[in-house]
C-alpha cells in the first residue's frame, strides 16, 4: 500500500480517536522521557499528527513551536479545527521536503505504514531535519528481523513495516545518532519505540 491509500483508509477512521474511550495518554509518558533529552525548546514536528492534538499541547506546554503533518486529509481538518493557531501540513513524509530544522520530531504510530523501502530514506530524511542535540522519537514494530505485513484491526485494511530492531540500531549508528531509550512498552506486544539524538 502506498501512503495515500493509508491517507484514504484513515480517513474512514477518525471516529476511533473522537469517541469517549480513546486513551489521550497514549504516548505522552514516553514523550516526557524524550523532551527531557532536549536543549533547545524551539521547533518541533509531530509526523502523522493525526486529530487529537495531543502531542501538540504537550509541545506547546514545554515551550516548543509545534507543527504537525498527516497524508490523512481529515485527520488534518480535524486537527486544524482544534489548533487553528499552529500550522499543518496535508502531506506524504516520503516525498515531503520538510521545510525547516527541528530540535524535536515525533513520528508516533505513523512511519509503520509507509513502505518497507522507503523507512531507511524517510528516517534518513527525519535525522537530517534535526537540528545538532535534536531528538526523534518514534514507534515501530519491535520485530527481530525485516519485513511488512497488513491487517484490519481497525476496520480498512492498513499496511506495517519495520527494519526490525538491530536493522534500525544499524541505520541510526550510522546517521550519528545516540540511542537514548528503547523499550517495548505495551510487552508482550511487539509494540517499541526509540529516543534518538543527534550528535
Amino acid at each position: 500500500m502506498k501512503p495515500v491509500d493509508i491517507g484514504k483508509a484513515y480517513n474512514q477512521i477518525t471516529h476511533l480517536w473522537e469517541e469517549g474511550s480513546f486513551n489521550s495518554s497514549n504516548g505522552i509518558e514516553q514523550h516526557e522521557r524524550a523532551i527531557a533529552f532536549v536543549k533547545n525548546k524551539e521547533k518541533a514536528l509531530d509526523v502523522g499528527c493525526g486529530c487529537t492534538g495531543r502531542f501538540i499541547d504537550l509541545l506547546i506546554g514545554k515551550g516548543f513551536s509545534p507543527e504537525g503533518v498527516d497524508v490523512s486529509e481529515e485527520m488534518i481538518n480535524l486537527a486544524c479545527k482544534r489548533h487553528a493557531d499552529i500550522t499543518f501540513y496535508q502531506e506524504d513524509i516520503c516525498e515531503w521536503e520538510l521545510p525547516h530544522k527541528y530540535d524535536f520530531i515525533s513520528a508516533w504510530d505513523s512511519i509503520w505504514h509507509i513502505p518497507l523501502e522507503q523507512q531507511e530514506k524517510v528516517l534518513t530524511k527525519l535525522i537530517s531535519a534535526l537540528n545538532s542535540n535534536g531528538v526523534l522519537i518514534f514507534s515501530c514494530g519491535g520485530t527481530d528481523e525485516k519485513g511488512d505485513h497488513k491487517d484490519d484491526f481497525m476496520g480498512p485494511e492498513v499496511y506495517y513495516s519495520s527494519l526490525g530492531i538491530n536493522g534500525f540500531l544499524k541505520l541510526f549508528i550510522s546517521l550519528g545518532c545516540i540511542c537514548r531509550h528503547f523499550e517495548y512498552d505495551q510487552y508482550p506486544e511487539l509494540h517499541a519505540y526509540f529516543i534518538l539524538q543527534k550528535s
